[in-house]
């Protein structure tokens, strides 16, 4: 990709603009184990459904021959109230880079929309982001891993991919951004991403920047642009 000037943030939410991921996880893993009766632990729930959305989870589970129907992804959808409110915070310093004034930014989550308001609302993050700014996976075909909502999001924002960064914690969602033709970053300040294997994998799709900070994030931000 040739040296373009970052004029579009593309953040995703779960994991990255708050630790939230792992959350969904463990909610689907409880799902698994006792809807389906699969003896399936954390690693495993996360390799097949990790960053991605419930449309794309479900296409998965049935290429494996395992069927869900529409009351078990309802509640695949739903964390209690007090949960979401220990579990939703923003992650830390990533405010600074919300007031950033030289980049246009937006969201674009595999969350659904009415979901996703409700976690911009308990997070906080919808100080920042309005909800011409938020795209969700309900938008398009075909959720992460497949570039569709990044580059939907792109192009409503009116930017072209390559002056674009998306910056992600899963690999589906990396895979989607580099598939967008957009400049793509790893943020594995998460526990659950923050491990070897993980970072090997990260590695394998060709992707260099990884960082496990807000502040490494917004440095990087800044002198790519000088």
């Amino acid at each position: 990709m040739s040296q373009q000037k970052i004029k579009l943030i593309i953040w995703d939410f779960d994991g990255v603009i708050a630790d939230t991921e792992k959350l969904w996880l463990l909610n689907r893993q409880k799902l698994i184990n006792e809807e389906l009766n699969l003896p399936w632990n954390f690693a495993e729930t996360n390799k097949h459904l990790g960053g991605m959305s419930d449309k794309t989870k479900k296409e998965i589970l049935d290429a494996m021959n395992i069927k869900t129907d529409t009351n078990f992804w309802e509640k695949a959808a739903y964390l209690d109230n007090e949960t979401m409110k220990q579990g939703f915070a923003l992650m830390p310093h990533i405010k600074d880079i919300f007031k950033l004034k030289q980049f246009k930014q937006c969201i674009a989550t595999g969350g659904i929309r009415s979901k996703t308001i409700k976690k911009l609302q308990i997070s906080g993050a919808d100080e920042y982001f309005d909800m011409q700014q938020v795209f969700t996976a309900d938008m398009v075909d075909k959720g992460k891993p497949a570039p569709d909502l990044f580059l939907f999001a792109a192009q409503k924002m009116g930017f072209l991919p390559k002056e674009c960064i998306v910056i992600e914690d899963s690999l589906a969602g990396m895979k989607a951004g580099l598939s967008a033709g957009m400049m793509t970053v790893a943020f594995v300040g998460c526990e659950m991403n923050n491990t070897p294997q993980n970072i090997r994998a990260i590695k394998e799709l060709g992707i260099k920047q990884i960082f496990d900070s807000m502040i490494e994030v917004k440095k990087f931000l800044l002198t790519s642009n000088q």
